[in-house]
């Protein structure tokens, strides 16, 4: 069943991972997928494209967090696919220090990517919604964004003192978000993911102890896969999720609830 055929779909830190796994996912579901990216998408593109989607490449570095840079961004995917159905805000960096040594330039770099640039792509694509993209939208149609939020978005973590309080406001900004945009016919929820194999959890999964305790703590017994966190993401931006609305996801193996 092809939920999202001729429906667009953008998706942010799309080359590798949860992001490349997202892409999959919803080329699966017949959309039109438009990976955000600054490194080579070609595998990315190849996945969506075997997966029996539409595979739009848009190379863009989202480091720099401003908002005209967000909205030449949305405003040059409009011009390209006409539309924009969903977007995926899963682009993210983590930098690990002691708090007491953490650098400024860390702290602005990770805040800048987790959290101003959602917001700002965010707004840009509600903004094209309200001023003219609804109307020429299927009746009754939503705009959906997902955010990718984290265990971090509700625990303190350790070492990562800007992850941690990009995370807390990705699950605020959800909120906030959906509690202004409900109305325009827009769902901004969220997903937390637990433990991921990625590249961004490689040096816990290195360090033996670290590794062992994580594992030891979630009921599931293992480390998630990007895959686990696509799904989840497909569905919040279904149509069977309409009247979810600044709901934040965990899917962790349990983690949360030990």
């Amino acid at each position: 069943m092809a939920r999202f055929q001729d429906k667009v779909v953008i998706v942010t830190g799309a080359s590798r991972g949860i992001g490349q796994s997202i892409c999959t996912a919803f080329g699966a579901e017949g959309a039109t997928v438009v990976g955000v990216a600054r490194s080579d998408l070609a595998e990315t593109g190849a996945k969506v494209t075997a997966a029996g989607g539409k595979f739009v490449p848009a190379n863009a570095d989202l480091s720099k967090g401003t908002q005209a840079e967000a909205q030449a961004l949305i405003a040059q995917i409009i011009t390209q696919t006409g539309r924009v159905d969903v977007l995926v805000n899963n682009a993210g960096i983590i930098r690990r220090a002691p708090a007491v040594d953490f650098s400024e330039a860390d702290w602005n770099d990770v805040i800048r990517t987790n959290l101003n640039a959602p917001f700002f792509l965010s707004q840009g694509v509600a903004k094209w919604w309200v001023t003219g993209g609804r109307e020429n939208s299927p009746a009754g149609s939503r705009l959906k964004i997902v955010n990718v939020a984290s265990l971090l978005s509700f625990q303190g973590g350790i070492t990562v003192p800007a992850y941690a309080a990009s995370k807390h406001g990705i699950a605020g900004v959800t909120k906030a978000l959906a509690n202004e945009w409900a109305k325009e016919r827009i769902n901004v929820n969220a997903v937390a993911p637990g433990y991921i194999a990625t590249e961004n959890t490689k040096a816990l999964r290195e360090d033996p102890v670290r590794n062992k305790s994580i594992q030891d703590r979630i009921p599931e017994g293992r480390w998630g896969a990007s895959e686990d966190i696509a799904g989840g993401i497909v569905f919040l931006s279904s149509k069977e999720a309409d009247y979810l609305n600044g709901t934040v996801l965990n899917i962790d193996g349990g983690w949360l609830a030990r």
